[in-house]
């Protein structure tokens, strides 16, 4: 079979129990028969504390 992409981030990651339902999804994608690649991104709410921080160290940063 073929290839799929799983992103999980924010509130998908948010605790553990969640965490471990995206980890459930992957599996289930395994077992029928997927790779999967999984790309976790930041958990809830630090994506923002991120960006601040990144504005703190350059207040007019590149628009890319």
């Amino acid at each position: 079979m073929g290839i799929i992409v799983q992103k999980f981030g924010g509130t998908s990651v948010a605790d553990a129990e969640k965490i471990r339902r995206a980890a459930r999804r992957a599996m289930e994608r395994v077992q029928a028969g997927y790779q999967v690649v999984v790309v976790a991104s930041a958990r809830g709410k630090q994506t923002d504390q991120l960006v601040a921080d990144a504005l703190e160290l350059n207040p007019n940063p590149p628009t890319r």
